[in-house]
């Protein structure tokens, strides 16, 4: 988790947020039944006021669990089961559009992607974009690896893909730390970026920026986005019934060097 770069903008977008009010944050790592309860009971006892829940895993009973518990919460990314819980997000499919239509423009013909683990709604969402917006440029078929938004895992998909389909020349991946492992494959084939195979990739985060060539990327406002889950969070602490909320952001696409 801490070398993920997109918990590291949702903490400092936390933290930014909050420190200008006085409020002081408590991390609490929630991954096993032992820890949601201590994270439950920390709660029921006043501890703390109320929690932003940041989680990946379609499976996790912990919104459920704070909905039912009359706890204030707030998620990160929309819950993949309904739950009634304010949460923020990112238009999900816009982004993976935008990425499309980048690849689409520069040329692009015979085009992958490398998803995230599609039991995460974000990655779901990315990659329904993706498809629709290929299909709407005539392309009913685009080949997929499935990552696990890791950089190692995109090393993986990204020689799959070159298995099964030699003549790529576009490749979206679904978050940039894979888009990093994909570059480092095409790299190692001596595969030129982006004269052969143009590389995008999602979030804008530091791996985006550390690449060579740095890469072109769908900007998720990770920053802004925390901030307004920790205002959400404020507001249902000080009016305890407010209904719950959702806002979703919108992406942009940054342009760099990769594609």
């Amino acid at each position: 988790m801490f070398a993920d770069p997109f918990f590291g903008r949702v903490a400092g977008g936390v933290l930014g947020f909050l420190r200008t009010r006085g409020v002081h944050p408590v991390l609490m790592v929630a991954d096993t039944e032992p820890a949601r309860e201590d994270v439950l009971s920390f709660l029921r006892q006043g501890s703390a006021d109320g929690a932003l829940l940041v989680s990946t895993h379609a499976e996790d009973p912990l919104p459920a669990r704070l909905v039912a518990a009359e706890l204030p919460a707030v998620l990160f990314a929309r819950p993949a089961r309904p739950v009634p819980i304010s949460y923020v997000d990112l238009d999900h499919r816009a982004g993976a559009r935008l990425a499309a239509d980048h690849l689409v423009r520069r040329g692009c013909t015979r085009v992958a992607t490398i998803t995230g683990p599609l039991d995460v709604p974000a990655a779901q969402e990315r990659l329904t974009g993706f498809r629709d917006a290929m299909a709407r440029h005539g392309f009913p078929h685009v080949p997929i690896a499935e990552g696990r938004f890791t950089s190692a895992s995109g090393e993986g998909a990204m020689e799959r893909l070159l298995a099964e389909h030699p003549g790529i020349d576009g490749v979206f991946a679904a978050n940039d730390l894979m888009a990093q492992g994909a570059l480092l494959v095409l790299h190692k084939h001596r595969r030129r970026v982006p004269g052969q195979v143009a590389l995008v990739g999602f979030d804008d985060s530091s791996p985006a920026l550390s690449c060579r060539p740095r890469l072109t990327t769908v900007r998720q406002p990770v920053e802004d986005m925390a901030a307004g889950m920790s205002r959400l969070l404020l507001d249902h602490v000080e009016e305890p019934g407010l209904r719950p909320e959702s806002v979703v952001f919108e992406p942009s696409l940054v342009v760099r060097d990769s594609a």
